[in-house]
Protein backbone atom coordinates (compact mmCIF):
# COMPACT_ATOMS: atom_id res chain seq x y z
CA UNK A 1 0.00 0.00 0.00
CA UNK A 2 1.45 3.61 -0.70
CA UNK A 3 1.75 6.10 1.82
CA UNK A 4 -0.88 8.76 0.70
CA UNK A 5 -4.39 8.03 -0.19
CA UNK A 6 -6.60 9.78 -2.35
CA UNK A 7 -10.35 9.59 -1.66
CA UNK A 8 -12.77 11.14 -4.63
CA UNK A 9 -14.61 9.60 -7.41
CA UNK A 10 -14.53 9.54 -11.39
CA UNK A 11 -16.76 12.63 -12.17
CA UNK A 12 -14.76 14.89 -9.67
CA UNK A 13 -12.02 17.20 -11.74
CA UNK A 14 -10.03 18.35 -8.79
CA UNK A 15 -9.66 14.91 -8.04
CA UNK A 16 -8.28 14.30 -11.23
CA UNK A 17 -6.17 16.97 -10.84
CA UNK A 18 -4.24 16.20 -8.04
CA UNK A 19 -3.74 12.43 -9.05
CA UNK A 20 -1.84 13.79 -12.06
CA UNK A 21 -0.10 16.35 -9.81
CA UNK A 22 0.79 13.17 -7.63
CA UNK A 23 1.79 11.28 -11.17
CA UNK A 24 3.81 13.68 -12.65
CA UNK A 25 5.69 13.94 -8.98
CA UNK A 26 6.04 10.40 -9.05
CA UNK A 27 4.26 9.77 -5.74
CA UNK A 28 2.98 6.63 -5.47
CA UNK A 29 -1.09 6.82 -4.04
CA UNK A 30 -3.70 4.29 -3.32
CA UNK A 31 -7.04 5.61 -5.24
CA UNK A 32 -10.02 5.32 -3.17
CA UNK A 33 -13.50 5.56 -5.40
CA UNK A 34 -16.06 6.70 -2.18
CA UNK A 35 -18.91 5.97 -5.14
CA UNK A 36 -18.12 2.44 -5.39
CA UNK A 37 -16.45 2.10 -1.80
CA UNK A 38 -19.05 2.09 1.24
CA UNK A 39 -16.23 2.06 3.69
CA UNK A 40 -14.03 5.30 1.89
CA UNK A 41 -16.99 7.35 2.33
CA UNK A 42 -17.94 7.00 5.45
CA UNK A 43 -13.92 7.54 6.58
CA UNK A 44 -14.52 10.62 4.68
CA UNK A 45 -17.78 11.64 6.43
CA UNK A 46 -16.00 10.70 10.04
CA UNK A 47 -12.69 13.23 8.93
CA UNK A 48 -14.59 16.33 8.07
CA UNK A 49 -17.30 16.22 10.78
CA UNK A 50 -20.24 14.80 8.23
CA UNK A 51 -18.90 16.45 5.20
CA UNK A 52 -18.06 14.72 1.58
CA UNK A 53 -15.60 17.45 0.15
CA UNK A 54 -13.20 15.96 -2.41
CA UNK A 55 -10.46 15.05 -3.32
CA UNK A 56 -9.67 14.44 0.36
CA UNK A 57 -6.22 13.38 0.58
CA UNK A 58 -4.42 10.97 3.67
CA UNK A 59 -0.99 11.28 4.32
CA UNK A 60 1.08 8.30 6.19
CA UNK A 61 1.60 10.58 9.52
CA UNK A 62 -2.32 10.66 9.51
CA UNK A 63 -2.48 14.25 8.49
CA UNK A 64 -4.74 15.45 5.10
CA UNK A 65 -5.97 18.02 2.88
CA UNK A 66 -9.16 18.50 1.71
CA UNK A 67 -9.52 19.80 -2.01
CA UNK A 68 -6.19 21.28 -2.08
CA UNK A 69 -4.93 23.15 -4.77
CA UNK A 70 -1.19 21.86 -6.27
CA UNK A 71 0.57 24.58 -4.79
CA UNK A 72 -0.40 23.44 -1.34
CA UNK A 73 0.16 19.81 -2.58
CA UNK A 74 3.81 20.58 -3.52
CA UNK A 75 4.07 22.31 -0.29
CA UNK A 76 3.07 19.45 1.93
CA UNK A 77 5.41 17.56 -0.12
CA UNK A 78 8.48 19.30 0.65
CA UNK A 79 8.70 20.68 -3.09
CA UNK A 80 10.13 24.26 -3.00
CA UNK A 81 8.34 26.30 -5.20
CA UNK A 82 10.70 29.72 -5.05
CA UNK A 83 14.61 29.96 -5.65
CA UNK A 84 17.09 31.25 -3.61
CA UNK A 85 17.47 33.78 -5.90
CA UNK A 86 16.37 36.04 -8.51
CA UNK A 87 19.00 36.14 -10.46
CA UNK A 88 21.48 33.25 -12.36
CA UNK A 89 24.24 33.09 -14.93
CA UNK A 90 21.73 30.68 -17.00
CA UNK A 91 17.79 29.93 -16.79
CA UNK A 92 17.06 26.34 -17.58
CA UNK A 93 12.98 25.95 -18.28
CA UNK A 94 12.33 22.45 -18.44
CA UNK A 95 13.93 19.85 -15.97
CA UNK A 96 13.63 16.52 -18.24
CA UNK A 97 17.04 15.01 -19.27
CA UNK A 98 17.54 17.30 -21.42
CA UNK A 99 17.59 20.53 -19.15
CA UNK A 100 19.17 18.82 -16.47
CA UNK A 101 22.03 17.39 -18.66
CA UNK A 102 22.54 21.03 -19.75
CA UNK A 103 22.73 21.64 -16.11
CA UNK A 104 25.35 19.14 -15.25
CA UNK A 105 27.66 20.74 -18.12
CA UNK A 106 26.53 24.26 -16.59
CA UNK A 107 28.37 23.17 -13.70
CA UNK A 108 31.46 21.99 -14.33
CA UNK A 109 31.80 25.11 -17.06
CA UNK A 110 31.60 27.12 -13.80
CA UNK A 111 28.47 29.04 -15.02
CA UNK A 112 25.52 29.40 -12.54
CA UNK A 113 22.28 28.09 -13.58
CA UNK A 114 18.79 27.48 -12.40
CA UNK A 115 16.26 24.58 -13.66
CA UNK A 116 12.34 25.44 -13.07
CA UNK A 117 9.87 22.69 -14.26
CA UNK A 118 6.16 22.78 -14.21
CA UNK A 119 5.82 19.08 -13.39
CA UNK A 120 8.23 16.41 -12.32
CA UNK A 121 11.78 16.82 -12.12
CA UNK A 122 12.39 13.84 -15.34
CA UNK A 123 10.27 14.31 -17.94
CA UNK A 124 8.28 12.21 -19.99
CA UNK A 125 11.67 10.04 -19.91
CA UNK A 126 10.31 9.70 -15.97
CA UNK A 127 7.40 8.05 -17.21
CA UNK A 128 8.80 5.51 -19.48
CA UNK A 129 7.96 1.84 -18.07
CA UNK A 130 11.36 0.64 -19.85
CA UNK A 131 14.44 2.43 -21.98
CA UNK A 132 16.14 -0.45 -24.54
CA UNK A 133 17.76 1.83 -26.67
CA UNK A 134 19.92 4.09 -24.32
CA UNK A 135 23.41 3.04 -24.79
CA UNK A 136 25.19 1.85 -21.91
CA UNK A 137 22.05 -0.24 -20.21
CA UNK A 138 22.37 -3.28 -22.51
CA UNK A 139 19.84 -5.25 -20.35
CA UNK A 140 17.76 -1.84 -20.65
CA UNK A 141 16.65 0.57 -17.62
CA UNK A 142 13.53 1.35 -16.13
CA UNK A 143 12.46 5.08 -17.11
CA UNK A 144 12.33 6.39 -13.28
CA UNK A 145 15.00 4.80 -12.15
CA UNK A 146 17.65 6.55 -15.19
CA UNK A 147 15.60 10.35 -14.84
CA UNK A 148 16.54 9.74 -10.94
CA UNK A 149 20.08 8.88 -11.50
CA UNK A 150 20.64 12.39 -13.77
CA UNK A 151 18.20 14.23 -11.45
CA UNK A 152 20.71 12.93 -8.26
CA UNK A 153 24.06 13.70 -11.07
CA UNK A 154 22.71 17.58 -11.34
CA UNK A 155 22.10 17.92 -7.44
CA UNK A 156 25.79 16.49 -7.06
CA UNK A 157 27.14 19.33 -9.12
CA UNK A 158 25.20 21.98 -6.89
CA UNK A 159 22.18 22.67 -9.56
CA UNK A 160 18.99 24.46 -8.17
CA UNK A 161 16.28 22.92 -8.97
CA UNK A 162 12.48 23.46 -8.97
CA UNK A 163 9.56 21.39 -9.66
CA UNK A 164 5.44 22.44 -9.85
CA UNK A 165 6.91 26.06 -11.16
CA UNK A 166 5.07 26.86 -14.75
CA UNK A 167 6.64 29.86 -16.63
CA UNK A 168 4.09 32.36 -17.36
CA UNK A 169 6.45 34.09 -19.91
CA UNK A 170 10.11 35.03 -21.13
CA UNK A 171 11.22 38.04 -22.58
CA UNK A 172 14.79 40.18 -23.13
CA UNK A 173 14.94 43.42 -21.04
CA UNK A 174 18.33 45.06 -22.29
CA UNK A 175 20.93 42.69 -21.93
CA UNK A 176 19.07 40.13 -19.48
CA UNK A 177 16.26 37.27 -20.08
CA UNK A 178 13.66 37.31 -17.68
CA UNK A 179 11.47 34.66 -16.97
CA UNK A 180 8.27 35.23 -15.15
CA UNK A 181 6.30 32.43 -13.20
CA UNK A 182 2.69 31.59 -13.09
CA UNK A 183 3.01 32.65 -9.50
CA UNK A 184 4.33 35.82 -10.20
CA UNK A 185 7.78 35.45 -9.36
CA UNK A 186 10.87 36.59 -11.41
CA UNK A 187 13.89 35.60 -12.22
CA UNK A 188 16.28 36.93 -14.38
CA UNK A 189 19.50 35.37 -16.37
CA UNK A 190 22.02 36.39 -18.68
CA UNK A 191 21.11 33.64 -20.84
CA UNK A 192 18.00 31.02 -20.82
CA UNK A 193 17.48 27.06 -22.64
CA UNK A 194 14.36 25.84 -23.43
CA UNK A 195 13.68 22.22 -22.99
CA UNK A 196 10.33 22.47 -21.91
CA UNK A 197 9.47 19.15 -24.41
CA UNK A 198 5.96 18.17 -25.01
CA UNK A 199 2.51 16.16 -24.11
CA UNK A 200 0.36 13.70 -25.30
CA UNK A 201 -1.97 14.51 -28.31
CA UNK A 202 -6.06 14.55 -27.81
CA UNK A 203 -8.03 12.89 -29.93
CA UNK A 204 -10.93 16.31 -29.78
CA UNK A 205 -13.56 13.67 -29.78
CA UNK A 206 -16.81 13.89 -28.08
CA UNK A 207 -16.51 12.59 -24.09
CA UNK A 208 -12.88 12.27 -23.95
CA UNK A 209 -12.22 15.96 -21.71
CA UNK A 210 -14.85 14.66 -19.49
CA UNK A 211 -13.33 11.09 -19.09
CA UNK A 212 -10.17 12.06 -18.97
CA UNK A 213 -9.11 10.30 -15.46
CA UNK A 214 -11.78 8.50 -15.07
CA UNK A 215 -10.67 5.71 -18.03
CA UNK A 216 -9.04 7.77 -20.20
CA UNK A 217 -5.44 8.28 -19.65
CA UNK A 218 -2.32 8.76 -20.95
CA UNK A 219 0.53 7.56 -19.07
CA UNK A 220 0.06 3.38 -18.87
CA UNK A 221 2.79 3.00 -16.27
CA UNK A 222 0.90 6.04 -14.19
CA UNK A 223 -2.61 4.36 -14.67
CA UNK A 224 -2.30 0.89 -16.01
CA UNK A 225 -1.88 -0.88 -12.50
CA UNK A 226 -5.13 0.65 -11.48
CA UNK A 227 -6.73 -2.00 -14.00
CA UNK A 228 -5.14 -5.53 -12.92
CA UNK A 229 -7.24 -8.04 -13.95
CA UNK A 230 -9.07 -6.21 -16.24
CA UNK A 231 -10.80 -8.07 -19.27
CA UNK A 232 -9.90 -5.61 -22.01
CA UNK A 233 -8.30 -2.47 -22.26
CA UNK A 234 -7.14 -0.63 -25.42
CA UNK A 235 -4.72 2.11 -26.47
CA UNK A 236 -4.96 4.42 -29.36
CA UNK A 237 -2.25 4.89 -31.18
CA UNK A 238 0.05 2.22 -33.34
CA UNK A 239 3.32 4.61 -33.27
CA UNK A 240 6.15 3.23 -31.33
CA UNK A 241 4.38 4.40 -28.17
CA UNK A 242 1.61 2.57 -28.58
CA UNK A 243 3.23 -0.03 -29.82
CA UNK A 244 5.24 -0.19 -26.28
CA UNK A 245 2.92 0.95 -23.75
CA UNK A 246 0.11 -1.69 -25.68
CA UNK A 247 2.63 -4.36 -24.94
CA UNK A 248 2.99 -3.29 -21.20
CA UNK A 249 -0.61 -3.06 -20.62
CA UNK A 250 -0.54 -7.18 -21.15
CA UNK A 251 0.90 -7.92 -17.88
CA UNK A 252 -2.93 -5.98 -16.75
CA UNK A 253 -5.54 -7.16 -18.48
CA UNK A 254 -6.58 -10.18 -20.40
CA UNK A 255 -6.75 -8.54 -23.72
CA UNK A 256 -5.46 -5.48 -24.89
CA UNK A 257 -6.64 -3.68 -28.43
CA UNK A 258 -4.58 -1.22 -30.69
CA UNK A 259 -6.90 0.85 -32.40
CA UNK A 260 -4.43 3.00 -35.61
CA UNK A 261 -6.36 5.15 -37.80
CA UNK A 262 -3.73 4.02 -40.68
CA UNK A 263 -4.05 1.02 -42.58
CA UNK A 264 -0.78 -0.19 -41.07
CA UNK A 265 0.81 -0.19 -37.60
CA UNK A 266 3.35 2.76 -37.83
CA UNK A 267 6.10 1.31 -35.23
CA UNK A 268 9.11 -0.08 -35.62
CA UNK A 269 9.22 -3.39 -37.34
CA UNK A 270 10.80 -5.26 -33.97
CA UNK A 271 7.92 -3.88 -32.02
CA UNK A 272 5.44 -4.70 -35.24
CA UNK A 273 6.51 -8.33 -35.11
CA UNK A 274 6.22 -8.37 -30.91
CA UNK A 275 2.40 -6.88 -31.08
CA UNK A 276 1.44 -8.98 -33.90
CA UNK A 277 2.95 -12.26 -32.41
CA UNK A 278 1.59 -11.56 -29.07
CA UNK A 279 -1.33 -13.70 -27.93
CA UNK A 280 -3.23 -10.94 -25.88
CA UNK A 281 -3.15 -8.06 -28.47
CA UNK A 282 -4.86 -7.62 -31.02
CA UNK A 283 -4.21 -4.99 -33.73
CA UNK A 284 -7.47 -3.08 -35.41
CA UNK A 285 -6.42 -0.61 -38.46
CA UNK A 286 -7.81 1.26 -40.58
CA UNK A 287 -10.18 2.44 -37.97
CA UNK A 288 -10.66 5.70 -35.74
CA UNK A 289 -12.58 6.85 -32.88
CA UNK A 290 -15.16 8.94 -32.96
CA UNK A 291 -16.24 9.20 -29.26
CA UNK A 292 -16.59 8.11 -25.52
CA UNK A 293 -19.49 6.78 -24.06
CA UNK A 294 -19.69 7.22 -20.17
CA UNK A 295 -22.07 5.89 -17.49
CA UNK A 296 -21.89 6.64 -13.85
CA UNK A 297 -18.97 9.11 -14.42
CA UNK A 298 -16.40 6.68 -16.05
CA UNK A 299 -15.73 5.32 -19.60
CA UNK A 300 -18.59 2.85 -20.29
CA UNK A 301 -17.37 2.47 -23.77
CA UNK A 302 -15.45 3.79 -27.25
CA UNK A 303 -16.99 4.06 -30.57
CA UNK A 304 -14.96 3.57 -33.50
CA UNK A 305 -14.97 3.83 -37.26
CA UNK A 306 -13.85 1.71 -39.74
CA UNK A 307 -12.84 4.36 -42.72
CA UNK A 308 -13.01 2.00 -45.40
CA UNK A 309 -16.09 0.04 -44.87
CA UNK A 310 -18.01 2.76 -42.66
CA UNK A 311 -19.30 0.22 -40.01
CA UNK A 312 -19.40 1.31 -36.62
CA UNK A 313 -17.40 -0.83 -34.08
CA UNK A 314 -18.20 -0.26 -30.15
CA UNK A 315 -15.81 -1.73 -27.60
CA UNK A 316 -16.27 -1.77 -23.91
CA UNK A 317 -12.57 -2.00 -22.03
CA UNK A 318 -12.31 -0.93 -18.73
CA UNK A 319 -9.72 1.82 -19.53
CA UNK A 320 -8.31 3.55 -22.66
CA UNK A 321 -5.15 5.16 -23.01
CA UNK A 322 -3.52 7.78 -26.16
CA UNK A 323 -0.50 7.61 -27.29
CA UNK A 324 -1.18 9.51 -30.67
CA UNK A 325 1.82 11.85 -30.57
CA UNK A 326 2.78 15.13 -28.81
CA UNK A 327 2.36 18.98 -28.83
CA UNK A 328 5.36 21.15 -27.34
CA UNK A 329 5.04 22.92 -24.43
CA UNK A 330 6.03 26.81 -25.94
CA UNK A 331 2.35 28.57 -25.07
CA UNK A 332 4.57 31.01 -23.22
CA UNK A 333 7.11 31.25 -25.97
CA UNK A 334 4.08 32.75 -28.29
CA UNK A 335 4.81 36.32 -29.36
CA UNK A 336 8.31 36.19 -28.02
CA UNK A 337 10.35 33.63 -30.30
CA UNK A 338 9.35 32.26 -33.75
CA UNK A 339 7.05 28.74 -33.62
CA UNK A 340 6.79 26.40 -36.28
CA UNK A 341 3.74 25.70 -37.98
CA UNK A 342 3.44 22.87 -35.40
CA UNK A 343 4.64 25.01 -32.10
CA UNK A 344 8.09 23.75 -32.22
CA UNK A 345 11.03 26.29 -31.33
CA UNK A 346 12.30 27.56 -34.67
CA UNK A 347 16.36 27.68 -34.02
CA UNK A 348 19.31 28.53 -36.19
CA UNK A 349 22.70 26.30 -36.13
CA UNK A 350 23.64 26.93 -32.82
CA UNK A 351 20.31 26.23 -31.55
CA UNK A 352 19.77 29.85 -30.79
CA UNK A 353 15.99 30.92 -31.11
CA UNK A 354 14.57 34.27 -32.10
CA UNK A 355 15.07 35.75 -29.33
CA UNK A 356 18.43 36.95 -28.75
CA UNK A 357 20.57 34.95 -25.52
CA UNK A 358 17.46 31.83 -25.39
CA UNK A 359 18.44 28.65 -26.85
CA UNK A 360 16.40 25.53 -27.45
CA UNK A 361 16.95 22.20 -27.20
CA UNK A 362 15.50 18.93 -27.08
CA UNK A 363 11.91 17.93 -28.31
CA UNK A 364 10.70 21.31 -28.12
CA UNK A 365 12.63 22.25 -30.56
CA UNK A 366 11.74 22.21 -34.60
CA UNK A 367 13.77 19.62 -36.37
CA UNK A 368 14.57 17.52 -33.29
CA UNK A 369 14.47 13.77 -33.47
CA UNK A 370 12.37 13.45 -30.85
CA UNK A 371 14.64 10.67 -29.11
CA UNK A 372 16.22 10.24 -25.17
CA UNK A 373 19.51 9.84 -26.46
CA UNK A 374 19.62 13.15 -28.57
CA UNK A 375 17.83 14.99 -26.79
CA UNK A 376 20.37 14.57 -24.37
CA UNK A 377 23.03 15.16 -26.78
CA UNK A 378 21.11 18.82 -27.41
CA UNK A 379 21.43 19.46 -23.96
CA UNK A 380 25.11 19.14 -23.65
CA UNK A 381 25.31 21.16 -27.22
CA UNK A 382 22.74 24.10 -26.40
CA UNK A 383 25.13 24.34 -22.74
CA UNK A 384 28.36 24.58 -25.16
CA UNK A 385 26.56 27.23 -27.51
CA UNK A 386 25.58 29.26 -24.32
CA UNK A 387 28.85 29.20 -22.97
CA UNK A 388 30.34 30.45 -26.20
CA UNK A 389 27.35 33.27 -26.06
CA UNK A 390 28.65 34.49 -22.98
CA UNK A 391 31.73 34.43 -24.09
CA UNK A 392 31.50 36.78 -26.80
CA UNK A 393 28.66 39.02 -24.60
CA UNK A 394 32.16 39.41 -22.42
CA UNK A 395 34.43 40.56 -24.82
CA UNK A 396 31.83 42.89 -26.42
CA UNK A 397 31.67 44.37 -22.41
CA UNK A 398 35.37 44.50 -22.36
CA UNK A 399 35.82 46.18 -25.69
CA UNK A 400 32.98 48.88 -24.61
CA UNK A 401 34.98 48.92 -20.66
CA UNK A 402 38.26 49.65 -23.13
CA UNK A 403 36.65 52.39 -25.45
Amino acid sequence: MADVKVYGAPWCPDCRRSKQFLGEQRVPYDWIDIDAESEGLRFVEELQGGGRSIPTIVFSDGSHLIEPSNDELAKRLGLSLKAERSYYDLLIVGGGPTGLTAAIYAAREGIDSLVIDKSALGGQAALTERIDNYPGFPMGIQGGELADRIIQQARRYGGELLSAVGIRGIKRDGQFVMATTEGGDEYCGQVAIICTGSTYRRLGVPGEEELIGAGIHFCSTCDGPFYRGADELVVIGGGNSGLEEGLFLTQFAKKVRIIERSDRLKGSQLLRDKVLNHPQLEAHTNMEVTEFRGEGGKLSAIVARDKESGEERVFRPAAAFIFIGLDPNTSFLEGAADLDEWGFVVTDETLQTTLPGVFAAGDVRAGSTKQLGAAIGEGITALLMVRQYLEKQSQVTKRKVNA
